[in-house]
């Protein structure tokens, strides 16, 4: 009789977990580690690639050609912006669901000043491709199919704007205040007082907002850089204001 209750005692013990209360350890990062060493010099190595590849693309493709410096700051901060919290939230598993929704994000924005013009748009969506790209690529990809990747992207960008489009056609805004001239007809004479005064060979233009409360309005002018004297301020604004 005593074997028996000894037996189901035993079994008793096997089906219920001994409850050991222990005190909760105090984690004041949340459960970081405070330095991780292999981790870190994996994100300053993919870093510095990715600025590599950026700054090609951005410095040395867009910038000699279309001398914004605004757009110059922009895709510089937007690149390492998301390729940082990309790299830092790969581990999440949001992956490529994470991605896309980041280029339905940024792909459709639009700054309230300024719309963006078509070509700085494609720039901006070429940073973002190039930074998800480098951020979120996993140990099945080599380090040689990287760099063929933005090679390719850069190699392409490189023959559109040196080499199959030979000639860049900038802009520039104009306040204009002979509002007469933008009458049908007059455009000849429009044209030919823009160049008179600002210098510039002007390719063609387009007549924007009108305002007839002050006589003005404003014209968008298209010139090639390379038919100019060189005295293009290199900060000019493109687009229409809304």
């Amino acid at each position: 009789m005593l074997l028996d209750w000894a037996h189901f005692f035993l079994q008793v013990q096997d089906v219920v977990p001994t409850v050991i209360d222990e005190p909760e350890k105090f984690k004041p990062l949340g459960g970081l580690k405070f330095f991780n060493g292999e981790d870190l010099l994996g994100l300053v190595i993919r870093m510095a690639m990715h600025l590599l590849f950026v700054f090609v693309l951005v410095r040395l493709i867009y910038y000699p050609i279309a001398k914004r410096k605004d757009f110059l700051f922009t895709y510089f901060l937007f690149s390492i912006s998301i390729f940082t919290m990309c790299f830092l939230l790969e581990s999440v598993k949001l992956e490529m669901g994470f991605a896309l929704g980041l280029f339905a994000v940024f792909g459709i924005i639009r700054y309230r000043t300024d719309a963006i013009p078509i070509k700085e748009m494609t720039y901006l969506f070429i940073v973002i491709g190039m930074s998800v790209m480098n951020a979120l690529i996993n140990k099945k990809i080599s380090v040689v199919e990287l760099v063929f990747a933005n090679g390719a992207i850069l190699a392409l960008t490189y023959g559109l704007e040196h080499v199959w489009l030979l000639r860049h056609e900038s802009q520039k805004l104009v306040v204009y205040e002979k509002i007469t001239l933008i009458q049908k007809g007059r455009r000849a004479e429009l044209v030919a007082d823009l160049e008179e005064r600002t210098g510039i060979k002007i390719n063609r233009v387009e007549i924007g907002k009108i305002d007839f409360l002050r006589d003005t309005v404003v014209v968008k002018i298209y010139f090639y850089e390379d038919q100019q004297d060189g005295h293009i301020d290199e900060t000019f604004s493109s687009g229409f204001n809304n």
